[in-house]
């Protein structure tokens, strides 16, 4: 329920003031990129103990 409020505020928000909505993709596309940037680290810290070969075909340093 509360999920459905937040939308429907952040709908009336984009109508009221559209340039909020390239503010909302900026801030998405950086969390992603910190998400990945991290994952990846966390992966390579993990991968000097452990040897996994489906992540070494999808990430090759």
């Amino acid at each position: 329920m509360i999920a459905g409020i937040v939308l429907i505020l952040a709908g009336l928000l984009l109508v009221i003031y559209p340039p909020l909505l390239s503010l909302i993709v900026a801030v998405v596309l950086i969390l992603m990129g910190g998400a990945l940037t991290a994952i990846a680290w966390q992966e390579r810290k993990l991968q000097r103990h452990y040897r996994n070969p489906v992540v070494e075909f999808f990430i090759r340093y």
